[in-house]
């Protein structure tokens, strides 16, 4: 979540995705860097933005993509990365929408939780029904 708030923040250049991504599993995540996870979660995000965020679009009309703090914007795209194309033996979609939730919890404002739940809830509904 750290790489892809900061990525945002800085204006979402491909090429300083990698350092960004290298610098934060260096300073936050000891230990991760043999790991594939964050880099599959990273990339697969990334590479999936703007199916993301036309979805979030559609489950939050109300909210422009661009207006979503950048916290919570990211936390969404994470979270539906998860729901949506990660596997769901290794990240069933409860699993991903309640760590979406609590990332929200901890690190969003006093409503995050309940704006990401509503989102994220919207879309699996939608999924489901499919």
């Amino acid at each position: 979540m750290q790489s892809l708030y900061e990525w945002d923040f800085s204006g979402k250049a491909p090429e300083s995705l990698e350092p960004i991504v290298t610098k934060n599993i260096k300073e936050f995540g000891p230990g991760l860097e043999n790991t594939d996870f964050v880099w599959q979660l990273v990339k697969g995000t990334v590479e999936h933005l703007e199916q993301i965020d036309k979805i979030i679009t559609k489950a939050a009309p109300q909210w422009p993509v661009d207006q979503i703090t950048i916290v919570d914007r990211n936390i969404l795209r994470m979270g539906l990365y998860e729901l949506l194309y990660e596997d769901k033996a290794e990240v069933p979609p409860k699993v991903a929408i309640n760590e979406s939730i609590e990332l929200a919890k901890t690190f969003g404002g006093e409503s995050s939780g309940k704006f990401i739940n509503g989102v994220l809830g919207t879309v699996y509904k939608e999924i489901e029904e499919k």
